[in-house]
Parts: C-alpha cells; structure tokens; sequence
C-alpha cells in the first residue's frame, strides 16, 4: 500500500481521503484543431452547423471566458496534458518540441487510478526520452481512406473499449487544420450539404470577397465534419447507458488558421469555446461567463475521477462551477505566444473584462503561420495593402512594429481593435494588469531570451527560408520545468 501510494505521489496524483462509493466517471476530451471561439454554433455563428456540439452545450455547461495558454498546436496540447503553462514544459514551449521528461502527464494518472486510457487523432505530443510504458494505452492516428479528419475510429473505440474499466479518451481531430481536406472527403448523405459562401461570417479583419468566403466555407466543412463525428460518440454513449455519466469537454487548440487568428494573443487566437457536459456531476447547467483556463481541465478531471492533482499542475479545478455557474475559483488568466513558424515572444492577462498584451518583440508583425500565408485569404489582404485600400482592423495583420504594450476592453471591443494603453482614464488597470503578469512571469520564472528562434518561412510567401532556426526557448535558462509556481490564480 504505501509502495503504490508513493507511485501515485509522484505521478502528481494524491488519492482523495473520502472518494464517492459511486462509479467513477468516464472522460472524453473532444479537441478541434484551429478552431476559433465563435466558429461553433452555440457560439453564435449561425453559419456553422454543429447540432451536436449545440446539444451539448443546451443541456451542459458553455463557458463564454474560456482561455488557452498558447495559440499554437503542441504548446497548447501539451499544456492541457500537463496542466503546465507551455514555458513550464520544458521546450515543448514551442511548436513541435518535447515535453520535459519528469513531468507527468493527465493519462498516466488516471491509468493509475484505473482508468483505460486511449488517443484517436492528432497526438503532436512527446518526451524527450520516452518512457517505457506510453502515457496512453491506446493510440491512432483516426485517420481511415475516406476519412482524413481523424475522427475516423472515435466511435468503435467508444463500442470496444474494455469495460471493466472507466475510460479517458483524447479524441483530438485534424478539423480544421490546413490544407482542407474534408471538401475532398465529403459524404452528402452524412454530413449533409457543403456550406454555401455566402452563409458565412467574414470577420472585419479579412477582406469580404468571394475568394475568403470560399476558403471560409471549407473552414466551416471541416467543423461539421468534426461536430458529426462527436455525434456518432454520444449515440454510442447513450446506447450504452454511458451517456450520464461522462464527463465531456469540448474545445479547440488554437484559433482559426486565418490571418489575425491563429498565433495571436487575442481573442481570435487565444479564446476557446468550451463545453462541459456530464449529467451526474454538473448541477448547475448553463452558460457561465466564470474564467477559466486550459491548465483547470486536467485538475479538473483528476478529481472527477476520485483523486487530487499533484504538485506539478498549475490549474484549479473548476468543479465548484459545476456546482453554480456563477461561481470564479479563478480570477485572472495568463498566455503565451513564443515561436511558431516566426520568431515571436508575447504574453498576456486576462482578469475584470480586460486583456493586456505585452510584446517582447514588437518589432515584426503578426501576420499568422506559414500556412494561414499560404492562403488565398492572406493574398486578398496583400493584393488590398498594395492597393492601399485596407481598413484599420485588416491593416493590424501587416503592422510593424507593433506596440509593445496593448490594453482592451474585452467586453466592449470583442476584437480588440480599440487599443486603450496609455489612455489616462485606464491608467490604473494598465498598472494593475502590468503588475500581475510581471508578479507571473516571475513566479513561473519565465525569460525573454537574447536567442530566440527565428523565422523558418517567409512573411510574404510562407516559402521555408532557413533549415536552422532554433534558438533558446523561454524558461529554459530559469529552468522553468522544475518549477511548479503558478503565480496568481
């Protein structure tokens, strides 16, 4: 006994005194991959059809103040698995690099506490050295001949799964990554028709023309196909009598793969949609406008599940919204944007409605990935810059140098277009805000380091430049991975 209590200690688990007598509950993440806050129904997009994802969240929880800690895949991958701010994860601060290796991961812990653990979809997760036994007992790609969306084996997993054992499942799709594949693997009698361009919704920093609403649609395509998919699972669910006790989050890694979207610390980039739903544990359904961070998920689950996250989580859980909706275990959020593609160091708070930005490297722009570079949509936007015939908001994607400090009203400005810093009458928000990113970055000992990674594509092009590119990732020289610190909450 104390053997296996030690086991669990240092996986980051300390078993709960008093666990329910009741069945633990099985757990489903279900992750889009570049899918912005608002591009889901219950969101509001009335363009998007994800009738599953609405149900959801009908008879669950929305979350309307729900933030990553990084607008970039496997940063933000590896932050919901650590529950760990990306700097805090060793290299894995930047896109495609390792986890450090002594820090425990969300599936170990619930394996340990009996769980069978599985991974169907995009992993872009890893260790420097992995370790003998995998952190998921299942793996796959979800990937099948007509389906290249990922979702492809989420239901028979779901239907086979062992079941003597409470499940996790990391069912993460490559909806609604670049290139789109879902227009080249649509099924009409599934998923029904194509979205129609002129359904969409064109956000004021893109230009409305027919080319944008094209690449917007098939966007809008691969949402569907990831809202079916999730469909399939809840029926499986159901025709188990699994449904009601699931518990089930919703969510995406980073915003859409659009200029002034993805890689972006606002809230195009760094807000998700989140959706909770479990019949048997959430008391007070509804939509909460209650903050809450992609590092609470883990902790979140951990107790869910009859345990106590360890040391190495920087989250809270957010159960006691599951007990009242207008309950805020957590006051203020914080974010990361290192390098992705371009060299870049931001970071940024959230707390009272506000958000505040401050840009270690101001002087290049934030056009987005390579990929979003690539679009026909970014090229609307050049040709329109040559032209000179941008509006303010589309002109953002292009400016350089950028302000180093930049101040919001969230609620009043949803796109941050009206930058208030060093506006007299919010004076005392900026020092407020300022002080609590700077008592942060202490804390979790984040570093600005002189040799960051630079650019490995072209701003204009999206053309690869350079074959090296690494440099130092931030907290590697405090050796960030070591610390637990969370800083405010």
């Amino acid at each position: 006994m104390k053997a296996a209590s030690f086991l669990l200690s240092l996986l980051g688990v300390v078993v709960a005194s008093s666990v329910s007598s009741g069945k633990s509950p099985n757990v489903i993440l279900f992750i889009a991959d570049d899918v912005s806050w608002n591009d889901f129904g219950c969101y509001g997009n009335e363009g998007v059809r994800t009738p599953n994802i609405d149900a959801l969240a009908e008879t669950g929880l929305r979350f309307t103040n729900a933030y990553l800690t990084a607008s970039s895949c496997s940063p933000s991958r590896a932050s919901i698995v650590t529950g760990r701010y990306p700097h805090n994860n060793g290299k894995a601060a930047e896109l495609h690099l390792p986890i450090a290796d002594h820090l425990p991961w969300l599936p170990e812990i619930l394996r340990e506490q009996g769980y069978y653990t599985a991974l169907s979809g995009k992993n872009h997760m890893k260790r420097v050295h992995p370790r003998e036994t995998p952190p998921f007992d299942h793996v796959d790609t979800g990937r099948s001949e007509d389906n290249r969306g990922g979702e492809a084996n989420w239901q028979a997993l779901t239907r086979d799964r062992p079941k003597d054992k409470p499940f996790f499942f990391w069912f993460a799709s490559y909806d609604a990554h670049r290139a789109w594949d879902g227009d080249k693997d649509w099924k009409p009698e599934v998923y029904g028709p194509k979205t129609r361009p002129e359904d969409v919704v064109v956000p004021p920093f893109l230009l409305d023309t027919p080319e944008t609403r094209d690449d917007l649609a098939s966007y809008y395509n691969e949402i569907r196909r990831f809202d079916y998919f999730i469909g399939q699972v809840v029926e499986e669910l159901k025709e188990q009598d699994e449904l009601e006790n699931t518990l089930i989050f919703v969510l995406a890694d980073n915003g859409r793969p659009f200029p002034r979207a993805k890689t972006r610390l606002h809230d195009s980039g760094m807000k998700t949609a989140l959706v909770a739903h479990w019949p048997e544990g959430i008391r007070s359904a509804g939509t909460t406008a209650s903050l809450a961070s992609v590092i609470d998920l883990a902790p979140t689950i951990i107790e869910a599940a009859g345990g106590k996250a360890g040391s190495t989580f920087q989250g809270i859980s957010l159960s006691p919204i599951f007990k009242d909706k207008s309950d805020s275990p957590r006051r203020v959020a914080f974010s990361e944007h290192n390098w992705h593609d371009y060299e870049a160091l931001g970071r940024s708070v959230r707390a009272d409605g506000f958000i505040y930005l401050e840009n270690d490297r101001p002087e290049t722009a934030w056009q987005g990935p390579a990929d979003s570079v690539r679009s026909v949509s970014h090229r609307q936007l050049l040709e329109a810059e040559k032209a000179g015939s941008l509006s303010a908001a589309q002109k953002d994607v292009f400016l350089a140098p950028r302000p180093r400090i930049e101040l919001y009203n969230a609620g009043k400005d949803p796109h941050q277009l009206n930058n208030l810093a060093g506006n007299p009458e919010f004076s005392t928000k900026q020092k407020k805000l300022a002080a609590l990113l700077f008592q942060w970055r202490e804390q979790t000992g984040d570093s600005v380091p002189e040799a960051v990674s630079v650019d490995e594509f072209s701003r204009v092009t999206g053309e690869r430049v350079v074959d090296s590119f690494r440099g130092e990732t931030p907290g590697e020289s405090n050796e960030a991975s070591k610390i637990n610190r969370s800083g405010p909450r």
